[in-house]
């Protein structure tokens, strides 16, 4: 998903103009993450930017992304632009460490 929400609609309550933005992200995250995935993936991950503009767009976390868009509105910013990009992951477990052990 590459969109520009504006966060200023007329006739609208600037907040409720926010929650929707805030709404269709989370039902983008929730539609990808509900498809079938590939054989040998284990989950789908997910490259974010956010910004006032697609060319000034910063990189953030899956999890900062709705933070990110409350920044933007906090500002004054007239719209703000989301980039999701759904991508396979996998999962890496990590080594057991050999704390406690003398060899």
């Amino acid at each position: 998903m590459k969109k520009n929400f504006p966060l200023q609609a007329e006739g609208k309550h600037p907040e409720r103009v926010l929650e929707a933005v805030k709404h269709d992200i989370r039902k983008y995250f929730k539609r990808e993450r509900n498809r079938d995935l590939p054989k040998g993936v284990d989950f789908w991950d997910f490259d974010c930017k956010v910004g006032p503009s697609a060319a000034t767009a910063q990189v953030v976390r899956v999890g900062g992304v709705i933070e990110a868009v409350d920044a933007a509105a906090k500002t004054g910013a007239a719209s703000v632009y989301v980039e999701i990009m759904s991508k396979h992951g996998m999962r890496v477990l990590k080594a057991q460490g050999l704390e406690g052990e003398e060899g």
